[in-house]
């Protein structure tokens, strides 16, 4: 079975005189044509990954040398995609004018551009072009998001953020796919499309105040992303609970159940699963083998060792400490504490 079709390009591979117009044909390729202009044209150093979800849906993630484009009536002319993109800045800044709206942009941010509108965009590196500038984006075609139309529009060059609310969901969704899309098989690209949509239809829909008019499905599937966003962030606290998690979401506790009734697990079960996933891993890692395997299992939420030593066997056919000191065995470690540190649970 494939992983989830991926494409990386680098113009250093190339000789210089071909690095820049292989990149300009390249960004072309990614969303439409656009008159690039760069003052490193000569021996230009630019990166992208692409991850082609299907669908009219694709991800990208570019390093490059700073650079400014202009789409212009003539080009939209020549070739109309019907696509937006919305790009999250990685690194260095970024402007963006649109709408006769000129806007600046830093790390975290995200825009909207309409690649059937004329605008210009600036991204320049940091540190006088020691550092390269990044992002991170969505093309995704303008028939798939369920707004309207004119209301989107309104959103063009419009800063948008990426630290908090649908932003962060879907900042950290792009980083998790663009940075190792070998970790997800080809079959995964459906779902992972349909996530990306539901993050971005969330995220345009809450800055038009418009979520009511998301269908039933995408809005279930959007809280169903941020109760699992919630769970992961909160997993040392003890009092983490299904009710914990409605509250905090504003639903009641039958409303949550009924969220996950058609998933592979309730939401006891992969808060439970995780935790206890993040206990292996810490008890895998030799840097904290002076830490007990009770500490540890406080740490990710078990307030009892005896429970968590019997969740523990149960998930994975041995208690914690005999884990710990068999992985210890495997990697030439002693499979005792080093002098001094507290003993084993």
């Amino acid at each position: 079975m494939g992983t989830l079709r991926a494409e990386t390009v680098d113009t250093a591979e190339l000789p210089p005189a071909e690095r820049w117009p292989f990149w300009v044909d390249m960004s072309a390729r990614v969303s439409a044509p656009i008159a690039f202009a760069s003052d490193h044209a000569a021996d230009f150093r630019g990166r992208a990954r692409l991850v082609d979800l299907g669908g009219g849906i694709q991800l990208t993630r570019f390093r490059y040398q700073s650079l400014i484009g202009r789409r212009t009536p003539r080009l939209i002319r020549q070739a109309d995609p019907e696509v937006y993109q919305i790009p999250l800045t990685v690194a260095g800044t970024s402007a963006i004018s649109a709408r006769r709206r000129d806007t600046a942009m830093g790390s975290g941010d995200f825009a909207l551009i309409d690649w059937g509108r004329p605008h210009d965009i600036m991204h320049a590196s940091r540190q006088h072009g020691r550092e390269d500038a990044a992002s991170a984006t969505v093309v995704i075609s303008r028939a798939l998001l369920p707004l309207d139309a004119d209301k989107v529009d309104r959103l063009s060059a419009v800063r948008i953020s990426g630290t908090q609310g649908p932003g962060a969901l879907l900042a950290q969704h792009l980083h998790r796919i663009t940075r190792k899309p070998e970790q997800f098989r080809a079959t995964d690209a459906p779902h992972l499309a349909d996530v990306t949509l539901t993050l971005v239809s969330l995220l345009l829909a809450r800055h038009l105040d418009a979520e009511a008019a998301l269908p039933t499905e995408m809005r279930q599937q959007a809280l169903l992303t941020q109760v699992r966003d919630f769970v992961e962030r909160h997993l040392g606290d003890p009092d983490l609970s299904p009710q914990s998690v409605a509250d905090a979401h504003h639903v009641a506790l039958r409303t949550l159940h009924r969220l996950f009734a058609d998933q592979d697990e309730s939401v006891s079960g992969v808060i439970r699963r995780r935790r206890l996933e993040r206990c292996r891993r810490d008890l895998a890692d030799p840097l904290l083998r002076d830490q007990t395997v009770q500490a540890i299992g406080a740490r990710w939420g078990f307030r009892d060792k005896t429970h968590f030593s019997r969740a523990f066997r149960a998930a994975y056919g041995t208690s914690p400490r005999a884990f710990r000191e068999s992985r210890w065995q495997e990697t030439g470690r002693p499979d005792r504490p080093t002098a001094g540190a507290a003993p084993q649970e």
